[in-house]
C-alpha cells in the first residue's frame, strides 16, 4: 500500500507539465530560451546535448510515419469508392494544395525570411554538400529502384511514393472477390493502421519533450546570434497570414465565382467551421461543425459531403501547404543557402504528396516541415544550423497553426460545395438562388 501510495505521489509529480497546454509550453520554451540565451551568453552552451536528443528523436520517427501514415491513408481510399465525386474532389484536393504551396513559396520569395540570420556559424553547415538536381532528375528520383534501401537511406519523396502504390494495393486487396486475398488485404490493412497508431503515440511522447529542446535550441541560437533573431520570426508569422489570406480570397473566392457561387454567401455559412478550426487547431475536431454547416448552412447534399469532408481532413491540406512553402524558404535563407527552382518543385511535390497521410498525426505541419527539408537536402542534424532554424518555427508553430487548420477546414467546405454542384446534389435556395 504504502510503495503504491508513493508511486501515485511521483506520478503526480509532473501533472502540472504534461497535463498543461503542450503548445503554450512549446511558446514558453521559446521565450524563455530567447531570454535566457540573450541574457546568459556563451556559458548556456552546455544546453546543446539537450536540442541534440530532441533532434535526434525527430529523425527516428520520419521514416515511420511517413511508411505507415501514407500506406493506410491511400489504403483507406476504396477504389469502388472513386467515383466521378471521388475522382473530382481528390484532383480539386491535390491541385489547391499544389497552388498553396507555391503561393508559400511566393510570399517566401518575396518577405525572404531568414535573410542576413547567418545560422551557417553554428556548428557544421547541415547543407554545405547540398546537391542541386535537375528538374528531370528531380522527377525521375521519385521512383526507388529498391525501396528497401529508400527506407534505410531515408530518401523521402521515393518512400511516399511506394507507401501510395503500396497502400493503393492494399485498397484493391480488400475488395477482391477471393475470400484469401481479401483476409489478406485486411490483415495487411490492420497491421499498418495498428503501426500509424503506435507511431501516433510516439510522435505525442517526442513532442512531450518538444518544450525542453526548443528551449535548448533557442537559448543556443540567440546566445551566438543576439536580438537579431527576433526580426525572421516575424517575417514568417506575417508571410504565412499573407498567404493564408491570399489563398482564401483569390483561390477559393475565385473557384466559386468560377462556378457561380457567392463568396461572401460562403463565408456566411461556413464561419462556424472555420473559427472552430482556428481555435482549436484540430480538421478532424472540427469534423462534426464542418458537417453540420456543409447541410444546413451550404445545402451540401449528404452522400457528397460525407464522403469529401473526411477526406479533406485527412489530405486535404493548403493551410499547411502554405506554411510548407514558407518554412522551407526561411530556414534556406537562415542557413545561407537559398533554395533554386528545382529545390523549390520538390518542395511543392513533397508537400502534396505527403498531405496524403500526414494529417492524422499530432503536430502535422512540422512533422511534414521534416519530410520536405530531407527531399531537398536540408537534414536535420544535431548541432547543424538547420536544426536551429527547425527549432525557430517549432517556438512559433501554434500561431501559424491557428491559421493553417482555418484555410484546410476551408478549404474542403470550398471543394465540397464545387463538387455538390457539378452533380446537381447542392440546394441553391441556401445561397439564395
Amino acid at each position: 500500500e504504502v510503495e503504491r501510495g508513493m508511486e501515485t505521489e511521483k506520478k503526480g509529480m509532473f501533472d502540472w507539465y504534461f497535463k498543461s497546454n503542450l503548445l503554450i509550453r512549446i511558446l514558453i520554451g521559446l521565450v524563455l530560451g530567447a531570454i535566457v540565451g540573450l541574457v546568459a551568453g556563451n556559458s548556456i552552451l552546455w544546453v546543446r546535448p539537450l536540442g541534440d536528443i530532441f533532434i535526434r528523436l525527430l529523425k527516428m520517427i520520419v521514416t515511420p510515419i511517413i511508411l505507415t501514415t501514407l500506406v493506410v491513408g491511400s489504403a483507406s481510399i476504396s477504389p469502388a469508392e472513386l467515383g466521378k465525386v471521388g475522382v473530382k474532389i481528390v484532383i480539386y484536393y491535390l491541385f489547391t494544395s499544389a497552388v498553396a504551396v507555391a503561393v508559400g513559396l511566393v510570399m517566401g520569395n518575396i518577405f525572404r525570411p531568414g535573410l542576413g540570420l547567418d545560422l551557417g556559424s553554428i556548428g557544421e553547415a547541415a547543407g554545405k554538400a547540398l546537391e542541386k538536381p535537375s528538374l528531370a532528375n528531380t522527377f525521375l528520383n521519385i521512383i526507388p529502384t529498391n525501396p528497401f534501401a529508400s527506407l534505410s537511406g531515408g530518401d523521402v519523396l521515393q518512400i511516399i511514393f511506394f507507401a501510395i502504390l503500396f497502400g493503393l494495393g492494399i485498397s484493391y486487396l480488400k475488395i477482391s472477390k477471393d475470400s484469401r486475398i481479401r483476409e489478406a488485404g485486411e490483415l495487411l490493412f490492420k497491421i499498418f493502421d495498428g503501426s500509424a497508431e503506435a507511431m501516433y503515440k510516439i510522435v505525442g511522447w517526442v513532442l512531450q519533450y518538444a518544450p525542453i529542446g526548443v528551449f535548448a535550441l533557442i537559448s543556443v541560437v540567440f546566445a551566438q546570434q543576439g536580438a537579431k533573431a527576433i526580426g525572421p520570426l516575424w517575417g514568417v508569422t506575417l508571410a504565412c497570414f499573407l498567404g493564408y489570406i491570399l489563398h482564401l480570397i483569390v483561390i477559393y473566392g475565385g473557384a466559386l465565382s468560377l462556378y457561380k457561387l457567392s463568396f461572401s454567401t460562403f463565408l456566411k455559412g461556413s464561419k462556424e467551421a472555420m473559427i472552430t478550426a482556428f481555435v482549436t487547431r484540430s480538421s478532424g475536431g472540427t469534423l462534426p461543425i464542418t458537417m453540420r454547416n456543409a447541410d444546413e448552412n451550404l445545402g451540401i447534399a449528404k452522400n457528397v459531403y460525407s464522403f469529401t469532408l473526411p477526406l479533406g481532413a485527412t489530405v486535404n491540406m493548403d493551410g499547411t501547404a502554405i506554411y510548407q512553402g514558407v518554412c522551407a524558404l526561411f530556414i534556406g535563407f537562415a542557413v545561407g543557402l537559398p533554395l533554386n527552382f528545382s529545390q523549390q518543385l520538390t518542395v511543392i511535390l513533397t508537400a502534396v504528396l505527403a498531405s496524403i497521410g500526414t494529417a492524422g498525426v499530432p503536430g502535422a505541419g512540422a512533422i511534414m516541415l521534416l519530410l520536405v527539408l530531407d527531399s531537398i537536402g536540408l537534414p536535420i542534424e544535431q548541432g547543424s544550423p538547420v536544426a536551429a532554424a527547425y527549432a525557430m518555427i517549432l517556438g512559433i508553430d501554434a500561431i501559424l497553426d491557428m491559421g493553417r487548420t482555418c484555410l484546410n477546414v476551408t478549404g474542403d467546405l470550398v471543394g465540397s460545395a464545387i463538387v455538390a454542384k457539378t452533380e446537381n446534389l447542392l440546394d441553391l435556395s441556401k445561397w439564395g438562388k
